[in-house]
């Protein structure tokens, strides 16, 4: 019997809170309560400044769910009294002093262009095949034609102490990801002390694959 009632879902960078779509309707269908955090991934201190506003405003406890550099933002912000229990989405899973940019000096950097004023983005040509390859196409070129512009500060924001070490937690690897390679994914799980399922799906899992990430989250939530 589900006993948690709220999901809270962070987003990574390039992406809005649009692509937790597929999740959301799978987990509001259970007749969970499912709130979406509109990071701006400006910088890590705003994004988990807004996720800790959404969890304020919780009626009881949550699961904190990220993707990618989401993962960074609920290692950070999962110290919040409300949270449960964490769960990482093809995700960044920092340690203490730990960045993005710390993460993905080796192996390296996916295709990523250069900063412009302060921001990233990615290589439109090579989005599909580096974010969301198990994407229709059409959804692909959406997707890369809608970035959100990443700030560089975000990157560079590090972890104080990751709420991982004090409340369990579990972790999707997507074993085709092209932005965080595999064998990374499962490091960070194993040094977490996740549970770990493997799904076979490309960096937008969360978007390819809404009914394995849900079940995920649903094991978190009991």
């Amino acid at each position: 019997m589900t006993t948690i009632r709220n999901i809270v879902l962070v987003h990574g960078g390039f992406v809005d809170g649009s692509g937790w779509r597929g999740v959301y309707d799978e987990l509001t269908r259970n007749g969970l309560r499912v709130h979406i955090v509109q990071n701006p991934t400006l910088s890590l201190a705003d994004d988990v400044a807004v996720t800790r506003r959404v969890l304020d405003g919780l009626d009881g406890p949550a699961v904190l769910v990220g993707h990618s550099y989401g993962g960074v933002v609920i290692s950070e912000a999962g110290a919040h009294p409300n949270v449960t229990s964490l769960v990482y989405i093809a995700a960044f899973a920092p340690d203490k002093g730990e960045s993005v940019s710390t993460l993905i000096a080796d192996p390296p950097v996916p295709p990523i262009l250069p900063p412009r004023e302060g921001f990233l983005f990615l290589d439109r040509d090579t989005f599909a095949a580096s974010f969301a390859a198990d994407l229709p196409g059409q959804v692909a070129a959406f997707m890369a034609d809608s970035q959100v512009p990443w700030g560089v500060d975000a990157l560079g924001g590090s972890v104080t102490e990751p709420a991982w070490r004090h409340k369990p937690s579990w972790y999707l690897v997507a074993t085709e990801d092209r932005m965080i390679p595999p064998p990374a994914q499962r490091m960070m799980a194993e040094r977490a002390g996740a549970k770990v399922v493997e799904v076979i799906g490309s960096h937008a899992v969360y978007v390819s694959q809404p009914a394995a990430v849900a079940d995920l989250i649903r094991e978190a939530a009991i």
